[in-house]
């Protein structure tokens, strides 16, 4: 019985269904919010809803009896694990918030395409290199936003006037976001010599800081994609071997057949 149940779990077409009913909930989820379809189709969708949800908790159910205790050792299973025992949350006062993020059941894409779960994993890689970038972007920021109140909040208090406006207007301007036009323009009729501020800030942050952030993750995505290679390379090789071995083991008895 438990044999069965893991062949059908590890079936491909098993997992195509179970694909296929996570992209079909997350178009369920998304109609539901438009109140002219619920009115008239808001039986069916959340029938329909609730029959994918079963699905899901006996798709759970059968992984945990074939992994056992073994289904906590694995971050996907956990993880598909939280997000249908979100929906499962009852719709009461206390816990209606929680029924707002069943839409998370989309992200079991993640954990059942292989190529999802190699982007996010090279993510969570990069993220002890991201972290130092944001360290240092938090101190440009920060040097940036004093020196931006000194010498532009007298005369522009709605943007430089205190060190908070002065970092919400930098973020602004390195997004770029109507950065000329809307802030650093009026600032430069006033102060003409602004832009000896702000270009730098701009060189430093939008084309030098946040391009580090896109190096860190390619890097990481680029090892993860190398370690995935080798382990595929080593996997063909182990079973090379084994075929080797075995071919090695038939030529030995054949030639005691002979022998005989």
């Amino acid at each position: 019985m438990r044999d069965t149940i893991a062949k059908l779990i590890s079936n491909r077409r098993f997992e195509y269904a179970i694909i296929a009913l996570v992209i079909v909930n997350a178009i369920i989820l998304g109609l539901e919010t438009s109140d002219s379809i619920m009115a008239q189709f808001g039986p069916f969708l959340l029938a329909l809803d609730n029959l994918i949800l079963y699905i899901f908790v006996i798709e759970l159910l059968m992984r945990f009896y074939v992994h056992r205790l073994r289904f906590f050792t694995d971050p996907w299973r956990v993880f598909d694990l939280i997000v249908v025992g979100i929906a499962l949350v009852p719709a009461s006062a206390g816990f209606a918030v929680l029924r707002a993020f069943r839409i998370l059941r989309i992200l079991r894409l993640l954990s059942v395409i292989p190529s999802l779960r190699n982007v996010v994993t090279g993510l969570i890689a990069a993220l002890p290199g991201m972290g130092s970038i944001s360290v240092l972007m938090l101190l440009v920021f920060y040097v940036f936003s004093v020196m931006a109140t000194k010498l532009f909040g007298t005369a522009f208090p709605e943007w430089f006037g205190t060190l908070g406006a002065s970092a919400y207007s930098l973020f602004q301007i390195m997004t770029l976001e109507s950065w000329s036009m809307g802030i650093v323009r009026p600032v430069m009729e006033k102060y003409p010599y602004a832009w000896g501020f702000f270009i730098p800030f701009i060189m430093s942050t939008t084309f030098t800081v946040l391009n580090l952030f896109i190096g860190i993750i390619v890097s990481a995505m680029q090892a993860e994609h190398d370690q995935e290679a080798a382990d595929d390379r080593n996997q063909l090789h182990n079973e090379q071997e084994e075929i080797l071995s075995e071919i090695k083991a038939l030529r030995r008895e054949i030639a005691e057949l002979k022998k005989t």
